[in-house]
Formats: C-alpha cells, sequence, structure tokens
C-alpha cells in the first residue's frame, strides 16, 4: 500500500506540474532568441531533474512566520537614503535621487494562478497601497516570484510614470498585459534616470515561466549608481565570478542585496541559487560596506527550514571571523539607513 507521504508528494508534484502547464497559454512558441550564463556548464536541471527532486523531496518544511516590524511607518514623503525588505526579493529603495522597487511580489502566491502554486507565509511589510511614490521597479528575471505581473499592473495605476526596466525578451510579456514605458537591457547595459544610472549586470541563472520558452529572455543583477550612493541587488543566482566582474568593471558598491535562501537540496539548487556561505562570498567579491540578504521567509520554494538561511548565515559569519553585520538577514519593515 502506498504510503501516506507519498501519497502527499505525488499530490504536490502533480499540482506544480498542472500550473505550468496553465501558464503554457499565455507562452510564445517561437523563440528568436535563447541565453546562456556566462559559465556555460552552468546549465538549468532538465524537468526530468525536477520530477526527480519532486517525488524523492521530504515533506514540506514546517509553515512558521518570521517577524514583521512596523517601523516603516515612521517614513515621511521627504525621508531619503534608506531601504525597506518588504519580502522575498522586493526592496524599497530610496537613494536620494529615486524611489525604487526590486522584484515586486505582493500577491498571495508566486504563481500563474490564484489557487495553487507557493503562498505566502508573511503578508508583504508594506501593503502596496501604502508605498511611496514610485519612480522605477528593477525586474531581474522572469519567473512568478520575481516578475509579478498584478503587482506591477497595480504598481503603475498609481504610479502613471513609472518606469519598468526588465531583461532583455520579457518586454512583450508585459505589453500584453497593457505595461508601457518598459526598457529592455542586455548585460552590461546602461539607463539614466533623473541621475541614477542602472546598469544589468550577469549573475548565474536561468528563465522560464513554463515547460516551454525556457531561457527566451535574459536575468541578471541591477547595480544602480547615483552620485553619492551605489547600490547593487543581485536578483537570484548561484555562485560564480561574475560578481568579481562586476566589481571590476563597476566599481565596490556601498550596499549590496544578496539572496540567502531556496538553497535545499544543493546537488538541485547549487547552479541556481547560492547558500548562505555563498552569499558571503558574494558579498566579499563585490565588496560592498555591507550587505542585506533576501529570497528566504517569504516563499516555500526549496527544502530548508524557514528560519534556517538566518541561523546559518550568522554561523557562517563566525566562521569566517567576519562582523555580524557584515551581511545582515534584515526584518521586513524595518528601516535600513542606506548612508556612508
Amino acid at each position: 500500500m502506498t504510503s501516506q507521504p507519498s501519497l502527499s508528494r505525488w499530490r504536490q508534484s502533480a499540482i506544480i506540474v498542472f500550473v505550468l502547464f496553465l501558464s503554457l497559454a499565455s507562452q510564445s512558441c517561437s523563440v528568436a532568441e535563447t541565453f546562456s550564463n556566462s559559465d556555460p556548464a552552468a546549465a538549468p536541471k532538465s524537468f526530468s531533474e525536477f520530477i526527480k527532486w519532486r517525488m524523492t523531496k521530504d515533506s514540506p518544511p514546517e509553515r512558521v512566520s518570521i517577524e514583521l516590524s512596523n517601523d516603516w511607518e515612521k517614513l515621511k514623503a521627504d525621508s531619503a537614503n534608506y531601504a525597506v525588505w518588504i519580502g522575498h526579493a522586493t526592496y524599497l529603495i530610496n537613494n536620494g535621487d529615486l524611489t525604487i522597487l526590486t522584484d515586486p511580489i505582493f500577491s498571495e502566491r508566486a504563481s500563474p494562478v490564484g489557487w495553487a502554486g507557493p503562498e505566502r507565509l508573511i503578508p508583504p511589510a508594506i501593503p502596496i497601497e501604502r508605498l511611496p511614490h514610485i519612480d522605477a521597479v528593477v525586474i531581474s528575471h522572469n519567473h512568478y516570484d520575481h516578475l509579478d505581473l498584478p503587482s506591477l499592473n497595480a504598481l503603475q495605476l498609481t504610479n502613471p510614470n513609472l518606469l519598468i526596466l526588465v531583461p532583455q525578451g520579457d518586454k512583450d510579456l508585459l505589453a500584453g498585459e497593457g505595461l508601457d514605458n518598459v526598457t529592455e537591457f542586455r548585460w552590461w547595459q546602461t539607463k539614466r534616470l533623473k541621475q541614477t544610472d542602472f546598469t544589468f549586470t550577469p549573475v548565474q541563472h536561468w528563465s522560464g515561466r513554463g515547460i516551454t520558452g525556457r531561457n527566451s529572455s535574459w536575468w541578471g543583477g541591477w547595480y544602480m549608481q547615483s552620485p553619492n550612493l551605489s547600490l547593487y541587488h543581485a536578483g537570484d543566482t548561484g555562485y560564480s565570478k561574475d560578481f568579481l566582474d562586476t566589481r571590476q568593471r563597476l566599481g565596490a558598491p556601498d550596499f549590496a542585496f544578496v539572496p540567502i535562501g531556496a538553497y535545499k537540496p544543493r546537488w538541485f539548487m547549487k547552479n541556481q541559487h547560492v547558500d548562505p556561505a555563498e552569499a558571503i562570498q558574494v558579498a566579499l567579491d563585490l565588496e560592498a560596506s555591507k550587505s542585506f540578504g533576501m529570497h528566504w521567509g517569504t516563499f516555500i520554494l526549496t527544502d530548508e527550514a524557514i528560519e534556517e538561511p538566518r541561523t546559518v548565515l550568522l554561523q557562517e559569519l563566525e566562521k569566517r571571523n567576519l562582523a555580524s553585520d557584515f551581511l545582515v538577514a534584515p526584518t521586513p519593515g524595518a528601516i535600513i539607513p542606506l548612508k556612508n
């Protein structure tokens, strides 16, 4: 007789596969260009390997909620030079010149449908209707937990002049949803808005919103340089030499935002997601004065316990004799000063 855990795994995997098939309806079958990592050997796992992981994984980690802060309510219309982690890879950033959102997702699920797929463990630390005026949104890649069309539509509705910066290959996806003022980027391309230069940088990952169309758009990080502040948002990435290249070409950022979660099992996730030790190395490669974690505690995407990334991060910092605030896993909603 089949055990209940096995039935549960089959049920979870069947739902995920069905959701993937549903997402094909909005995908084009013709692909003009495909993209690859700077290290061609770092290819994404195959669909059969994905099914192997889903069939052999343990039960999902226990659903727990990390603590939120309401510190953000102290922000004023003229507040400047701050960041607030809203959840997952979404940061609200003010660099003294612009107010920016990174990979905004305010939806209840990271999915093409509202009734299945990864569900939020915590609400957005700042409700979307309480955000300040947003000048620009940067998107690292088109996975559902980083490019959330309902959130982009809501943001452009309340910010009509919003500029949306996306990887090459994703503009048509947004145009199909009625989103405009969208600019596509290839690696190392730069666009200036007011006094801030946005440069799209290489990271090690992949793209795709269904079973087909894999790597038909690019993925990357964002280097944001203003006269008094340089910031870097890594998006979603495995470890590679891309971060050394970014520092050599653009300089060491004052502050960096680095993923620390969604890394188990390593045989499946290593090429695409850093673990806390590798996140520290990313921060070291960038030579950022201080870095902040993300991509954990919001959705159950992989096999590690919800709070494990923060715990392991502190352990790894101690192993390397680094200060506990060299790379911080902040509380969602807390105000992070961005001042040199």
